[in-house]
């Protein structure tokens, strides 16, 4: 497997996990009962687990592309020494913009966002 499609299978493990902390808090407030089913006015969740939800959605909408772009580059033979460090960096990026998002940090989740795009812009770069 390239090292391209090996950082792919870790975000998509970490998306596969980012959902457990803001459901474990939805069980909390809701109990188990009120998670699982559709209450007609569902209490809040916690400040920090409403941002991790809200950082679960902006990563999966991200990671269309992102994806995409690794398999694109995968089917067309490229990978470079950029392709390996845009597809590690938007990891760790993704990593950080989900912990400080979470965390309720602004402009710290601002830049990891943006780093994460511009590693996917850079992969873009690669196919042109």
């Amino acid at each position: 497997m390239t090292p391209e499609l090996t950082m792919l299978t870790w975000v998509v493990i970490l998306h596969l996990v980012c959902w457990v902390p803001y459901i474990l808090n939805r069980v909390m407030v809701e109990g188990l009962v009120g998670a699982v089913g559709y209450p007609d006015d569902p209490k809040p969740l916690a400040p920090w687990a409403a941002r991790a939800k809200k950082a679960h959605y902006n990563s999966v909408e991200n990671l269309v592309a992102f994806a995409a772009m690794v398999l694109i580059l995968h089917a067309v033979g490229i990978s470079n020494e950029t392709t390996v460090m845009a597809c590690t960096v938007y990891f760790w990026a993704r990593l950080a913009h989900y912990l400080v998002y979470a965390a309720g940090i602004p402009w710290l989740r601002t830049l990891a966002y943006f780093v994460g795009w511009l590693c996917t812009v850079a992969l873009v770069l690669q196919v042109l």
